[in-house]
């Protein structure tokens, strides 16, 4: 039987997790430190005899379960400081470094051996390979079973939806509405033309407004007098731009990530690095536009 991989979804980039972030890691690897010491307390999965023991079962667990904790918060601590991890980021990579913590620790298990047991074969090949076998067993069950709780937690915080989103796209034949549309001012000689395939978001400025666009792969940002609302009500006729905050309007053909909860989303987009805000009381109303919008768009 072929073993199935799913390379799209192991290589799309993704937001770098909160978990491995600076302000974030004492906490995960304080996490890592007292799940691990309760699983060996409570199963003794450790199988040497007893009058081996150079100290007391407690501190063997504690030593065995400080070390990926440690090992954890000083190997990311490295990845951040010396690359830009926020920026570039996949579920392969994040096995593959996961896979290195394991290494590392395995190793750590065994040249901590003598500190443990009372045993002569300490440092033989056999008991390497078992310390990284036995890491690499473990360590896989509790990174899974830990991101299992992780993912329950947040989905009892906040909406599940951003973990469904697929960018929309538009399929040129399909296209039934003009490109350019004029916009016309209290002022006349205000009156401008728009290009809406190039339009990002719109940010409100009291009585003007800021046009973020991504023209030829460069954002390019005008300012127009004219205020958000008035400027949305003349774009009634392109379901597709949504008033996601009291001073937000985006193109939702143009928004790549959806990030956040029931307390609110963040827009992402490829062109540019700022975050558009999804206000709270606008999230079913998003929802329901981006689900009305991908539907069409499929039809």
């Amino acid at each position: 039987m072929e073993l199935y991989v799913n390379r799209e979804h192991l290589l799309k980039e993704i937001e770098y997790p909160a978990r491995f972030k600076a302000e974030n890691l004492f906490k995960s690897s304080a996490i890592i430190f007292v799940s691990l010491l309760v699983f060996l307390l409570l199963f003794k999965p450790f199988g040497m005899y007893a009058p081996e023991y150079k100290i007391n079962y407690f501190f063997i667990c504690s030593l065995h379960a400080l070390c990926p904790a440690l090992i954890v918060f000083i190997y990311f601590s490295i990845l951040n400081f010396f690359t830009q991890r926020k920026q570039h980021w996949t579920l392969l990579e994040e096995y593959s470094q996961i896979g290195v913590v394991l290494i590392l620790t395995g190793i750590t298990s065994f040249l901590i051996r003598d500190l443990i047991y009372n045993n002569p074969d300490n440092w033989s090949f056999n008991y390497l390979w078992e310390e990284i076998r036995n890491c690499f067993i473990a360590g896989i069950f509790f990174y899974f079973f830990l991101r299992l709780v992780s993912f329950y937690l947040q989905s009892k915080k906040g909406s599940p939806f951003v973990l469904q989103f697929i960018p929309l796209c538009v399929d040129p034949p399909k296209k039934e509405i003009e490109a350019t549309l004029f916009i016309n001012t209290q002022v006349k000689q205000d009156d401008f033309s728009l290009n809406i395939d190039d339009l990002l978001f719109v940010k409100a400025d009291g009585n003007y407004i800021e046009l973020t666009s991504a023209i030829d792969n460069q954002i390019v940002i005008e300012l127009k007098r004219i205020s958000l609302t008035q400027f949305e009500t003349q774009l009634s006729g392109y379901p597709h731009f949504f008033r996601c905050h009291r001073a937000y309007l985006v193109n939702m053909f143009k928004v790549e990530k959806v990030s956040g909860n029931s307390q609110g989303y963040l827009l992402s987009f490829h062109e540019t690095s700022e975050k558009i805000p999804v206000s709270r009381k606008q999230l079913d109303s998003f929802n329901h536009c981006y689900e009305q919008l991908r539907q069409q768009n499929v039809a």
